[in-house]
Parts: structure tokens; C-alpha cells; sequence
């Protein structure tokens, strides 16, 4: 709680900010294992873990299914509960970024590049070769195939990024944790737990996640951009081609990480949101517009008709064949997402600080959604209409050599060339916002002692930048990216569990959050008397106190009142203490006084020098005045409260201190 307030310097001590070394090394340690037997060893990991696939898949599919489907519910039931309007860091907050940037964030990180690998191929996959119910090619597959392109790439991914960005940045900027894996385990396991091996496990297995899908996700990438080179310019299609992209976009992502999310992920962000705009609606113009905008329309119908169904359907009555398709279609996708969630989720928790759970959850799982929806529509049925109507190498180029379907769609447009080379351009700002956005929370992941509103340094950036890309290079000559990939899904099943455990712990917090908003309710006292000298407390709204003042303030007022109360209680046998904190000066940083209640959760009433901006009013009345002034801001368990004591006399003090106990007193009655 001591690291809670936005408003200004607390001057509090932090703990030192290092690299966590047990994550760094375990991390390091098992992805080299992983990385040296997945490249000394191909044939045989490739069909181990093609195996464990299976045994997932056929073992494990009927449970996918049902998590999947609660990560969504639960996701949608927290923005449409009462719960919704809760901020995702203090009540007086401003969201960190402007929406539409925000908006192209979480659709860069999100979807990324394989909107260009998957938008015209998987349409035309299942077109083409359909679950065993349609017969291929038919109108019936048709119709179905867009609709099952929707239920991969919709609300049931989103709603996993929902679920673990929700918490992750609810611990983080509401309850002042980390921002990391292992706070959202606290309200389960405790913070003994959580600040040891359990948490180091959490954020370890989370590195090793992140690092293994950003190397396969580099490598789909870097097939995407070699073929639309190829296409384009004629570049050939080789390792060295691939190897020299590889190491620009790293190089790229490393200058981008230097400037930070603010400047660097935002930008580039912002440019592929408006150029892949742009490459949509030129597909939409120079093609068959109307048909385009009514199966468009009759795709997002469909879609929302039978999305409760595909939900739940496993194929259980297709047999050998409905099974097969169902995991190498269904449940690998639902493990990819599941696998890919520390990522994606930890990055748009980052960028979302000061959003409300509902706008959060609104905004993840339905902005990025409606793209999805005009994208996969109108790239994958332009691509259908025109198999179905003879252009039968398109069908061949997207089962065959997927990377470059989208490529070989644009041959049949005006302008190919043009819409050829911005899909490259596309391609490779999606690689490098993958990459840097990837080095960003590998960083944050590694560190100690970070600040939920702070990010790892530079050079800790870079290394991760350039350790992806070496580790994409090196599979990259020695094969390994189909294991790799076989690696992160599986590693879905176990984060599927911590998952659920989020959705405990969030649920368990919303509720306490809940009671603590019916006990502050409760009718007591008013701490200033507006009928008593009006003049002093004239004086205390308009005074901007230097900080030496606050100090004094803390010590001659603040602290008699703490002690007063400390004496009182420990004589009606509670467990009281009252924590000083001194900076170098000698002079007070801040006051807490906690009251204990064994089992049950203890008060906390702490007054922190906190320095603050001052109205720009109140600059222009003199030049004598300092740009800030300081406050002795109140914060109880679950941070700041947003009102300065300064001014208050001691009896004051004391009033205040009973009004929040009674509180706290009144949230522990609610609670039991």
C-alpha cells in the first residue's frame, strides 16, 4: 500500500530494483533445455511431443472446451456487474492512454501478425477441407466456414486476454502489487508464499512461455515476410533472406524498447492500425463490394447463432475423424490462446492503468473482435468466391504454403503489386511490435522490486530483444519451431489451471472490494466541525505547504494522535504497532499504525509525505511559489484515499483514525 499513491513522490523505501535471479536463471536454464533438445533431437521431439498433443487433445479436449467457455462468462460478468466501475488503479485516475491509441495496442499485441498468415488461408482451409459433418466445397461448407474461423479467432481468445490483463492490472494499480504473474496468487496463497518459490515458479513458467511463443510466433513471421519479399521483389526464398529479416526487426524492436511503451509500441502501434484499415477496405472496394458487405453481415449472424453450440461441441459422435480435426483445429487454438495469455495479458495490462473494469473488459473483448470480424470476412470470402469460381490455384497456394495465401489472393486485384508490398510493410511492423512488446514483459517478468507503473531498464530490454532473436535464428537453421510451438501448447494445459486460480482470487477480492464499499457507508462523525473556526480551515484548503512543513506537521500532530490510539487499543488487548519511517534528513516520510486481528485482516492507517503538483492558479499569483507542494496523504490497505491531513489538528486526527476503523470494523463484520 506504501507504493500506491500517482499524485506525487512519497519518498518511501522501495526495494531495490534487480534482476530476480531465480527467474532469470530457471527461465534461462529450462529454455536452453528446451531450445538443445528440440534442435539435437528432431525427429524424436517432434514425435514425442506430437504425441503429448494427442494425449492433451483426446484426455484434455472436453475440459478445454469448459474452461475456455468460463474464462469468457466470467470475463463478461465482471464489466456487466456491479463490480464494472471499479478503476484499475486509484479512484481519481485518468486512463494512461488516449482510447483509440489503446485500441490499437491491444489489437498489435493481440492478433499481430497472423492476421496475414491466417485471413485468407484458414477461411479457404475449412471451405476446402471441412470437419467431417460438411462435405468439402459444398454451400453448406461455405457458409460454415467463416462462422468456424469466428469461433477461433473471437470472444473465447479475447476472453482469455480479458481474464489474466483484468487481474493482473487490478492487483498491480488497485491493491499496489507487482506488476507480475504471481500477485494475482495472493489473496489464495498468501504473500509468503506468492514473495517465494511459488511465486519465482509462476513467473519462471510464465518466461518460458512468453520466450517460446514469441520465438514460434518470429518464425511464422519471418515465413510471412520472406514470401511476401518473394512475391514482391522476387527476393529469394532462403535462410539467409530470413536470417538478415530476423535480425533488422530485432534490431528494430531493440530501438523501439529504448523509448518505451509511451512512444516506441504506441507508434508503431498506431501505423498498423491505420495501414491494415487501409489494406481492408481496399480489398473491400476493388472487390465484389456488395457481396462482400452481405456475407460480411450474414457471417457475424451465424456467428452469434451458433456460437453457444461450437462451444460445446467436441465432435463426440464423428468418430476418429471429428476428433482428429477437432485437435488440430479447436483445441489447439484454445491452447495456443491459453499459452500466449502471459504474454498478451501482462502487455495489456501494462497499457490499460486507469480504465475501468468495464470499459476493460468491453473494450478487450469486443474492440479487437469487430476487426476480426471485417477482416476474416472480407479477406476469406473474397478468397472463397473465387475458388468457388474456378481460381482453384489460390486453394492449393493457401493449404500448401499458407504464408503466402494472402500474397497469391492479391494477384487477382488491380494494383497487386501496391497491396502486395503494404502486406509486407504490415507484416514486418507487426514482427517488430511482437518482438519489443515480447522484450518489454520478459523484462518485467525478470526484474525485482519494479513498481506496477514502471518498467524494466533498457539494457534488460535489449537482452531480451536480442535472445529471441538469437533463439529464433538458431531454430530458424536447425528446425525446432513446429516443436517449439508443440511445447507452448501443451505448457497451455497447467497455465489453464493458474487461470482458474485468477478467477478465484479476482472473485475473492471484487467481493472483499465490495464490502469495503458498503462499510465506508457507514454514517460517522464529520472529522472537521464546519461551525468552528472558519477561518483555519480557510487557511488549510488554500495553503501549499513545502515540505519541511509537512514534516513538521507529521511530527508534532500525526504522530501524538498515533500514539494516543496505539496506547488505547494495546490496553484493550489488540496488537498495535506504529511503524515510523525517517528519510535522510531525520525528518518523517511517513506513519502507519496497524491494528492485527489475528486471522481476519488487519487495519492499516498510514499518512505519507507525498509531494504533489500545485494549481496553476495558484503559480501565477506569485513567482516565489515551488512548482510543487506536499501533502500528508491517508492510505489504508488498499491505497490511497485521496485527502491530505494537513491542517487537521491533533483531536481531528483522531476522529479520522476512529471513522476508518469503524469502517474497517464494519467490512470485517460484512465479510464474516
Amino acid at each position: 500500500f506504501m507504493n500506491s499513491s500517482t499524485s506525487g513522490d512519497t519518498g518511501e523505501h522501495k526495494e531495490v530494483l534487480s534482476i530476480n535471479k531465480t527467474v532469470f536463471i530457471g527461465s534461462a536454464i529450462v529454455s536452453i533445455l528446451l531450445i538443445f533438445w528440440t534442435i539435437t533431437f528432431p525427429t524424436y521431439s517432434e514425435n514425442l511431443l506430437s504425441t503429448a498433443m494427442t494425449w492433451v487433445s483426446d484426455g484434455f479436449g472436453w475440459y478445454y472446451m469448459l474452461v475456455v467457455a468460463a474464462y469468457s462468462i466470467f470475463s463478461l460478468f465482471v464489466g456487466m456487474s456491479r463490480y464494472g466501475d471499479i478503476k484499475l488503479g486509484q479512484d481519481h485516475e485518468k486512463a494512461q492512454f488516449p482510447f483509440l491509441t489503446w485500441a490499437a495496442m491491444l489489437f498489435s499485441a493481440g492478433i499481430g501478425i497472423d492476421l496475414l498468415f491466417f485471413g485468407a488461408s484458414e477461411p479457404l482451409m475449412h471451405y476446402l477441407t471441412p470437419h467431417s459433418g460438411l462435405t468439402p466445397e459444398s454451400a453448406e461448407a461455405m457458409r460454415e466456414a467463416l462462422p468456424q474461423t469466428f469461433l477461433h479467432w473471437g470472444l473465447h481468445g479475447w476472453g482469455i486476454y480479458a481474464l489474466i490483463g483484468m487481474t493482473l492490472a487490478y492487483f498491480a494499480y488497485r491493491k499496489n502489487m507487482p506488476l507480475a504473474l504471481r500477485s494475482a496468487l495472493t489473496p489464495i496463497f498468501g504473500q509468503r508464499l506468492v514473495k517465494g518459490w511459488l511465486g519465482d515458479s509462476v513467473d519462471t513458467f510464465g518466461v518460458v512461455c512468453t520466450l517460446m511463443g514469441i520465438a514460434t510466433s518470429l518464425g511464422i513471421g519471418v515465413l510471412q515476410a520472406n514470401a511476401g519479399l518473394t512475391h514482391v521483389f522476387g527476393v529469394s526464398d532462403s535462410k539467409t533472406v530470413q536470417s538478415v529479416i530476423i535480425i533488422l526487426v530485432v534490431v528494430a524492436a531493440g530501438l523501439s524498447a529504448m523509448t518505451g511503451v509511451e512512444k516506441g509500441v504506441r507508434r508503431l502501434s498506431e501505423f498498423n492500425m491505420i495501414t491494415a484499415t487501409m489494406l481492408l477496405i481496399a480489398i473491400l472496394v476493388l472487390g465484389n463490394t456488395t457481396y462482400l458487405l452481405n456475407t460480411f453481415t450474414q457471417n457475424i449472424g451465424d456467428y452469434f447463432q451458433t456460437v453457444v453450440t461450437k462451444t460445446f461441441d467436441v465432435y463426440a459422435y464423428e468418430g476418429a475423424a471429428g476428433a482428429e480435426w477437432k485437435s488440430w483445429w479447436t483445441i489447439f487454438f484454445w491452447a495456443w490462446w491459453v499459452a500466449w495469455a502471459p504474454f498478451v495479458g501482462l502487455f495489456i495490462a501494462r497499457i490499460s492503468r486507469g480504465r475501468t473494469l468495464r470499459e476493460f473488459v468491453f473494450g478487450v473483448m469486443f474492440i479487437p473482435l469487430g476487426f476480426i470480424f471485417a477482416w476474416f470476412s472480407i479477406f476469406g470470402n473474397s478468397a472463397i468466391d473465387l475458388v468457388a469460381n474456378g481460381a482453384v490455384e489460390l486453394g492449393e497456394t493457401a493449404i500448401n504454403n499458407a504464408p503466402m495465401g494472402m500474397y497469391a489472393l492479391f494477384e487477382y486485384y488491380e494494383f497487386s503489386e501496391i497491396l502486395s508490398f503494404a502486406g509486407v510493410i504490415i507484416g514486418l511492423v507487426f514482427f517488430i511490435t511482437s518482438a519489443d512488446s515480447g522484450a518489454l514483459v520478459l523484462s518485467n517478468l525478470s526484474s525485482r522490486g519494479l513498481s506496477s507503473d514502471a518498467d524494466a531498464p533498457v539494457w534488460l530490454r535489449l537482452f531480451w530483444a536480442a535472445a529471441t532473436g538469437l533463439i529464433t535464428l538458431g531454430l530458424l537453421f536447425a528446425g525446432g519451431f513446429t516443436s517449439l510451438q508443440s511445447v507452448s501448447v501443451i505448457a497451455g494445459l497447467p497455465f489453464s489451471v493458474i487461470l482458474v486460480l485468477y478467477m478465484v482470487a479476482m472473485w475473492k477480492s471484487l467481493k472483499e472490494e465490495g464490502n469495503k464499499r458498503k462499510a465506508s457507508a457507514v454514517d460517522t462523525a464529520n472529522v472537521l466541525n464546519s461551525g468552528k473556526n472558519w477561518k483555519a480551515r480557510l487557511q488549510r484548503i488554500v495553503s501549499f505547504p513545502n515540505k519541511k512543513q509537512v514534516q513538521r506537521f507529521l511530527t508534532n500532530m500525526v504522530l501524538p494522535a498515533m500514539k494516543e490510539v496505539e496506547s488505547e487499543l494495546n490496553n484493550e488487548g489488540l496488537k498495535t504497532q506504529l511503524i515510523e519511517r525517517t528519510i535522510e534528513d531525520g525528518g518523517f516520510e511517513g506513519l502507519s499504525l496497524k491494528v492485527g486481528h489475528g486471522t481476519e485482516e488487519d487495519f492499516v492507517y498510514d499518512v505519507c509525505l507525498v509531494r504533489a503538483e500545485r494549481p496553476n492558479f495558484t503559480l501565477a499569483t506569485s513567482s516565489k511559489h515551488a512548482e510543487y507542494y506536499y501533502r500528508a496523504e491517508v492510505f489504508l490497505d488498499e491505497g490511497s484515499q485521496e485527502y491530505d491531513l494537513v491542517g487537521y489538528t491533533k483531536e481531528q486526527i483522531l476522529v479520522d483514525i476512529l471513522n476508518q476503523y469503524e469502517r474497517h470494523m464494519q467490512y470485517l463484520h460484512l465479510e464474516r
